[in-house]
């Protein structure tokens, strides 16, 4: 039963990741679109909805198996395989009723619906975008800098981390020097390793599984990661938020910090981090000083 239930687990992890991806993926497709081009604006929502629901098919279709082949794991697979069955129309007969195109003409009604509904949204999180990077450069000017763009991808944090560091280092190799760290200190780390969603400690078995994730996959790094990379680096790491006061974490360090944006809303799931660079002498001269060198 542990090892039906770690199994479960690493499934679980594995989709939230890839639902992660696929949200990075949607992003830069709506960043490679015009706002004003209605037509492919209109097109790339229905692109998005299809990409989604393919991927809510996939892992539908992924648990149903693994209950499946693990009969005692769940008391709720015939409300999965039932909820499948209605979703799945690929075996069904070719005949359309009255009643089935109804229920087709009220489903398309309801794609319409959706899709106004997300076209709204992107228009309110673009407002939410635009007041988070004002604060964010209000913030980052009174310390004489800027934000860089880092790519929106699963390695947004290892790049900014990256990109600041005064010797050359692969995303590959912080990855690895990450999870090294965390498996040789596990015991300063499993008491914070929980299930984001519903705050369960997860077992030793579950957090050396996490750690495989970081380095043979492009999983979302977090404040874990982060403060390993701090004891590797023996750097403070400040952590820059528009709503919040920054984070700084490592602080028993003395070297200068090395500075990461969090931004909430630059992507559909919010989990972005850019790197910061220095003002340009006639920026920061009109923000009231020379800027530091950095780094």
């Amino acid at each position: 039963m542990e090892e039906s239930h770690n199994e479960k687990q690493r499934m679980m992890r594995r989709h939230g990741r890839e639902k992660k991806e696929l949200q990075a993926h949607i992003q830069s497709l709506k960043n490679s679109v015009p706002k004003t081009d209605k037509k492919k604006r209109k097109q790339l929502l229905l692109d998005v909805a299809r990409l989604e629901a393919e991927m809510e098919q996939k892992h539908q279709r992924e648990l149903e198996e693994f209950l499946e082949s693990h009969p005692g794991s769940s008391s709720s697979i015939d409300a999965v395989t039932e909820d499948l069955a209605k979703m799945d129309l690929e075996n069904q007969p070719p005949r359309l009723s009255r009643a089935q195109k109804r229920r087709e003409r009220k489903a398309a009604l309801e794609r319409e619906r959706q899709e106004r509904i997300a076209e709204a949204e992107m228009e309110h999180l673009a407002g939410f975008r635009q007041e988070e990077e004002e604060k964010l450069a209000t913030i980052l000017a009174s310390k004489s800098l800027e934000m860089k763009d880092i790519p929106v991808d699963c390695h947004s944090m290892y790049r900014a981390i990256q990109d600041q560091l005064v010797f050359s280092v692969t995303i590959e190799s912080l990855r690895s020097r990450t999870a090294d760290y965390m498996r040789k200190h596990v015991d300063d780390f499993l008491p914070f390793f929980c299930n984001p969603e519903t705050g369960d400690a997860y077992g030793h078995e579950d957090f050396l599984c996490y750690c495989d994730d970081i380095v043979h996959s492009a999983s979302w790094g977090s404040q874990l990661e982060l403060r390993a990379l701090s004891h590797i680096l023996q750097t403070p790491i400040e952590v820059i938020q528009a709503d919040s006061p920054a984070v700084v974490i490592g602080e028993e360090y003395t070297r200068r910090p090395l500075i990461l944006v969090y931004l909430r809303y630059a992507c559909n799931l919010g989990e972005h981090y850019n790197s910061v660079k220095s003002l340009k002498p006639t920026d920061a001269g009109a923000a009231g000083g020379a800027p530091p060198r950095l780094f």
